[in-house]
C-alpha cells in the first residue's frame, strides 16, 4: 500500500469508490501545521475531475493499470468498437469512456488504460492533437480582422470547431482533443 508520499503525475488510486488518476500534485510544508499533498484528480469511468487534499503519509490504494495501443474501428448506437495492434481482438468501450469522442476518425490510434488484475478498460484516451478536413465553413465577415475573429466550421467527423476566417471547406486543420480548439492548418 502506498502512502501520500507516492504520489506523481499519472498515478492511479482507488479513492471514494472509482478509481481517479493524479492530473496535478503539489507537496506543500507550511511554516506552520503538518505537511499535506494537494491533488487534482480525473476518475477514469466518468471523466469528472475532483480537488483533493491528503494529509503526509496517508495511506492510498494504488490501482495497477496497463495502456495499449488499439485503433479505432467504428460506432454504433451505444458505444465505440477498437482493434488492439498487436494480437488483432475487439474490445468495445461506451460513449461516456471517451472525452471528445467527436474529434474520432475511423483508423485513428488510441490509448486505452486497462485494469492490470483483470484487464477491464477503465479509459481511452486521444493523440494530445489530430489531424481533420474541414467539410463546411461558414462565410468570414469582411473588415473583422483587427481581432482574432473566429467562425464556426464542420469537420469530416461532424464535430464543430472554431477557425480563423482564413480557413475555408478542404483545408486541413489541427485540433486539439483536450478542448476541442484549432491548433493550426496543416500544409500538405
Amino acid at each position: 500500500m502506498a502512502t501520500s508520499n507516492d504520489i506523481k503525475k499519472g498515478l492511479c488510486i482507488e479513492y471514494s469508490n472509482d478509481i481517479f488518476k493524479v492530473i496535478e500534485f503539489l507537496h506543500v510544508k507550511p511554516g506552520k501545521g503538518p505537511a499535506f499533498v494537494r491533488t487534482k484528480l480525473k476518475s477514469v469511468t466518468n471523466g469528472k475531475v475532483i480537488d483533493n487534499t491528503f494529509s503526509a503519509g496517508h495511506k492510498i490504494d494504488e490501482v495497477k493499470v496497463i495502456t495499449r495501443k488499439f485503433q479505432y474501428l467504428y460506432d454504433d448506437e451505444n458505444g465505440f468498437h477498437f482493434m488492439n495492434n498487436e494480437d488483432f481482438s475487439q474490445l468495445y468501450l461506451d460513449k461516456e469512456m471517451i472525452e471528445n469522442s467527436n474529434l474520432m476518425k475511423a483508423g485513428e490510434e488510441v490509448t486505452i488504460i486497462l485494469k492490470e488484475a483483470d484487464e477491464t478498460p477503465l479509459s481511452a484516451e486521444l493523440p494530445q492533437s489530430v489531424y481533420l478536413e474541414v467539410v463546411e465553413a461558414d462565410p468570414g465577415v469582411k473588415g473583422n480582422t483587427a481581432t482574432n475573429a473566429l467562425k464556426n466550421a464542420i469537420v469530416e467527423t461532424g464535430a464543430r470547431v472554431m477557425v480563423p476566417l482564413f480557413i475555408e471547406a478542404g483545408d486541413k486543420i489541427k485540433v486539439s482533443t483536450e478542448d476541442g480548439s484549432y491548433l493550426e492548418r496543416v500544409k500538405e
